[in-house]
């Protein structure tokens, strides 16, 4: 019932016989035909031309071309520069390279053929490929790729190397070049316009311990720059800048905590402008100078322009001459030193100076260049996008770098007014994050349906200037990364139908998997990345999934023994060749995730059952304790593959945070062991029961509110319960065996097991209870009892007695929707039973997004940025049926799920979400408060540790059929799930499951 968003579904859009390709209209093949131009054919490699006069970038890039296909093929073309005199050199046909106005070999390519090149002449990074005829004397036919600047002839060539089949990340993640003996290329060829976002970057930030241990062992002889340590020379750099152009990716942020871009290796600026990167710096680092590290080593006084301005302009000075022959964006404003606000406060008056000073050092450095032309851009991050809401100004051509909240939900981003300023705007966004509420930097942890949620609405709202990502050490963000980059390359061809035809093209290029397979790994992928940003694995303790209520903890991990099943099934069929590339990129996300939830999860029910009395406490401990192990083995394996080529790269620490900043090493999570050798007071059987921490015979605090002398026990269940039954757990109580048995008095009643053996070894057995139904339609509520007898060897017999309570309840024959279980309606999101639209705007699927399954959004978002009143907007509805009522005062409460969005349209349009229950007057919540400017509300990091912002209601509503109505007002609204309590809802991290739907 929900709209969709629908368009051309992508990641494979092949030419008869290619190889894979992602988001590309390719045009290669491997077999020969009439439309057909040779590349290697027979044994023979087609030579590469280029001009001498061609940008050296483009030069390089070459080489890499023909390694590729020599790769590819193990046959090595001729690359050579030539002019149209000398041209006949290369035979009877040729490739020829070059960019359209550098290139002389191309300008007379141009000329001979009358080529059209209007669709890249003058274009930002656009090419375009396509065999001709008789381009230069003795060449009777050349394959042409001409790009409309340097990085536009560059992505061609590299475009290419991907489609012959030399993934990206053939070194960075060891994917296998795939093998042919002939490569041909479609005689129309392929072709590119300008990139949506102009400026795609990454970040690398966090990067110690592991990028720099890795880099040290890798790249230096073990002691780094000379001032400062770093290893981040131009070995590291070099193959850094070819991973991010194979990619399409142009602009770059150095490493930055302990090292200095243009310090450390005084090789590392001139070679980025050769490749073809254009540098910056993060937005504490103006005018290309590394904070703190350099005004550590080179400043004088205090990081304060207010009363040190005499050494910090001359400090900026020599930033800017030193990159002045290079392409750079140059990062304008002023930070404090580390990471901090400016020392004295918010002073706009100050800042704007700073900003006014900083465009004279550059038209100074720039002399006869127009400032305005020179790229300069504002990160209005944390505490200065505060400065913008007060009133600051910078100039119309500094493009304004808008920020996420450092978990992914962007803050802010340009209002109507605001989208026609020359310099344009971007966004600022995060998959590694040091800071609170807790650093993420060990394991990837961010969903691709929520990068490209939160990202397409930067491109609605003409946030496309500059997209950059912080991505800490690159390992292990490889594909999050490469998405992130292919989606700012061309917005168009992505949208939420189609985002797993990324993921399985990805799976197919990097493994060489079947279609069926690839899809497997695009869900493994999918439950990895929700598992871990459903909570960040460094929140993770030991009781962050329930352990008594829903079966949370148990179907956490079942759900996680499934993928690590998935994953390990999908590994047994590859070959040797991709292991590593297939260890890296899924298979030890998987497995070092699924350990750490295991033994998080163990160490709570160690904990629970050590309260409990339960001998099993002690299996629990060594549980946790084999997985800690079982933790660093696996860091120990990633470290040994492939002879050590990634040694460090996973040294991260991510165990036993005690606050944001990373505990200095692993620690295993705290356990208790049970006497093994003394009995539990109440004797050897010990017996617990669902959604009680709770344990009999014998006192415990969680029996009774009193803590002693407790009644027996009583469980209860009703029809619609989505589990279907109820567990009870029967365990030792010490080192004595015992045989026991579970009776009840009614024949309505089913015990499975009812009998059973519990010894040392096998010290817990759960027991399921589940209700005929059919015999108790006459009837509203029955109770039987459960006894659990023990019998041990030289002890009396110990028995226990339960209550069972089954409530029979039954929605009416001709109702369709969700009925009450438990005093609880939960619904996700996306099953809804009515979709209404207003002005183009449905509430619409977000497939795979969230916390439990997908969410819906107001959709399309952008244009001239529609609310409405409460009532009045598009909405959805949703049927449910109540038993209850809330202490039977005929009241209810209904909480939506909703994602930790902001609306990103200024401090004056807070997120709002309606609520009306059948014709009752709807109920609005504006449930992100308003905060400081340039802050975030007092909630937002139990928000963003959560995932999750809850928003509760309370309606009047008698038992029966009941339509729930959600409403649109503000944008950007993610619905996740809803749930409405009538009594009976308890704790839990992701919310009680799924009702039964009739």
């Amino acid at each position: 019932m929900l709209g969709r968003w629908v368009s051309l579904s992508v990641g494979l859009l092949a030419f008869s016989g290619s190889a894979l390709a992602i988001g590309q209209a390719t045009c290669v093949s491997f077999s020969q035909s009439s439309s057909t131009f040779p590349i290697v054919s027979n044994g023979v490699a087609t030579p590469i031309l280029l001009s001498e006069d061609e940008w050296g970038g483009v030069q390089r890039a070459a080489g890499d071309f023909a390694m590729d296909i020599h790769r590819v093929t193990g046959v090595m073309p001729s690359l050579l520069n030539v002019t149209q005199s000398n041209s006949s050199l290369a035979g009877t046909q040729a490739i020829i390279v070059g960019t359209l106005g550098q290139s002389s070999l191309i300008g007379e390519v141009v000329n001979n053929t009358g080529l059209n090149v209007s669709s890249v002449e003058g274009h930002w990074e656009a090419f375009m490929t396509r065999e001709v005829s008789n381009p230069l004397p003795g060449i009777s036919s050349a394959y042409v790729m001409i790009g409309a600047d340097k990085r536009g002839t560059i992505y061609a060539m590299y475009d290419h190397s991907e489609q012959i089949g030399v993934s990206p990340w053939y070194w960075w993640a060891d994917v296998p070049v795939k093998t042919n003996s002939e490569i041909y290329a479609a005689s129309s060829g392929c072709a590119h316009g300008s990139p949506t976002v102009q400026y795609r970057g990454i970040f690398l930030n966090d990067e110690a311990p592991a990028l720099t241990d890795w880099a040290m062992v890798r790249f230096t002889n073990g002691t780094g720059a000379p001032l400062t340590g770093s290893p981040f020379n131009h070995y590291f750099y070099t193959s850094l800048f070819e991973l991010m152009l194979r990619m399409k990716a142009n602009y770059l942020w150095p490493a930055m905590w302990a090292s200095a871009f243009g310090v450390d290796d005084l090789l590392n600026q001139p070679l980025a402008n050769w490749y073809g990167i254009v540098m910056g710096t993060s937005h504490e680092e103006p005018i290309m100078r590394s904070i703190p590290v350099e005004w550590d080593l080179f400043g004088i006084g205090p990081w304060d322009y207010s009363t040190n301005k005499e050494h910090i302009y001359p400090f900026w000075v020599e930033g800017a001459e030193r990159g002045a022959p290079y392409e750079n964006m140059f990062t304008v404003g002023m930070r404090g030193d580390g990471d901090e606000p400016l020392s004295g406060g918010q002073d706009i008056q100050l800042l704007e100076q700073i900003i006014s000073d900083q465009r004279t050092i550059l038209s100074d450095t720039f002399p006869g260049v127009n400032v305005t032309t020179i790229p300069q851009m504002w990160c209005l991050y944390k505490e200065v996008l505060g400065y913008y809401e007060d009133g600051m100004t910078v100039p119309d051509d500094i493009a304004l770098l808008w920020t996420d909240d450092n978990y992914g939900n962007i803050e802010r981003l340009p209002l109507v007014s605001e989208r026609t300023r020359t310099g344009g705007a971007g966004v600022y966004y995060h998959y590694d994050y040091v800071g609170s509420p807790r650093n993420y930097k060990w394991i990837v942890s961010s969903q691709l349906a929520k990068t490209y949620e939160q990202m397409s609405l930067a491109t609605a709202r003409n946030a496309t200037r500059i997209w950059i990502v912080n991505v800490g050490d690159l390992k292990p963000y490889e594909m999050e990364t490469e998405f992130f980059i292919t989606y700012g390359w061309d917005t168009s061809l992505w949208n939420y139908d189609n985002l797993d035809s990324f993921v399985t093209a990805w799976a197919q290029r990097e493994f060489s998997l079947s279609s069926e397979d690839a899809t497997t790994v695009a869900g493994i992928i999918a439950n990895v990345t929700r598992f871990n940003s459903n909570c960040k694995p460094e929140l993770l303790n030991a009781t962050t999934f329930s352990l008594t209520n829903y079966r949370e903890a148990q179907n956490m991990l079942a759900m996680w023994e499934a993928t690590n099943a998935s994953a390990t099934a999908i590994q047994a069929k590859l070959p040797e060749s991709v292991l590593p590339a297939y260890f890296q990129l899924v298979y030890h996300p998987v497995q070092v995730s699924y350990t750490l939830a295991n033994m998080w999860i163990a160490a709570g029910m160690n904990n629970l059952r050590a309260s409990q009395a339960f001998l099993s406490a002690n299996y629990y401990a060594d549980l946790v304790e084999n997985l800690f192990e079982q933790d660093w083995n696996l860091e120990v394996e990633y470290d040994s593959q492939l002879d050590g080529k990634w040694a460090h790269m996973m040294s991260q620490t991510h165990t036993l945070y005690v606050y944001w900043q990373e505990p200095y090493s692993n620690a295993m999570p705290p356990v208790s062991w049970q006497q093994p050798y003394k009995q539990a007071l109440a004797g050897a059987m010990r017996l617990a029961i669902e959604d009680s921490e709770g344990a009999w015979p014998g006192d415990n605090q969680y029996d009774c509110a009193a803590g002693y002398s407790c009644p027996n026990p009583t469980v209860t269940i009703d029809p619609y319960v989505p589990e279907g039954n109820r567990y009870f757990i029967v365990g030792a109580g010490g080192p004595a065996p015992f045989n026991w048995t579970a009776t009840t008095n009614v024949s309505w009643l089913i015990l499975s097991p009812s009998s059973g053996y519990v010894t040392p070894n096998a010290p817990e057995q759960y027991v399921y209870a589940s209700v005929d139904w059919t015999q108790l339609e006459n009837t509203t509520s029955v109770t039987a009892f459960v006894n659990f007898n023990a019998t041990a060897a030289n002890q009396p017999m110990m028995s226990q007695q339960v209550y069972f309570t089954a409530n029979y309840t039954a929605a009416p024959s001709n109702f369709t929707g969700f009925v009450e279980g438990d005093g609880t309606v939960s619904m996700e999101a996306i099953h809804a039973a009515r979709n209404t639209s207003v002005d183009g705007i449905t509430w619409t699927e977000l497939p795979g997004y969230g916390r439990t399954l997908s969410a819906v959004t107001p959709w399309p978002r952008g244009g001239d940025e529609l609310n409405f009143t409460v009532g009045t907007g598009p909405s959805i509805e949703y049927d449910f049926y109540t038993f209850n009522t809330i202490g039977d005062g005929g009241n209810i409460s209904v909480t939506a799920y909703v994602s930790p969005s902001l609306n990103s349209l200024g401090p004056d349009r807070p997120l709002a979400i309606g609520m009306q229950v059948d014709s009752d007057e709807p109920q609005v919540s504006y449930y992100v408060p308003n905060a400081t400017p340039g802050s975030l509300p007092d909630a937002w990091n139990q928000w963003a540790s959560e995932n999750i912002i809850t928003v509760p209601m309370n309606f009047t509503a008698d038992p029966g059929a009941h339509t729930l109505t959600v409403w649109m007002i503000e944008p950007t609204v993610v619905l996740q799930k809803i749930v409405i309590d009538t009594g009976g809802v308890l704790p839990s991290y992701l919310g009680p499951p799924e009702s039964i739907r009739v």
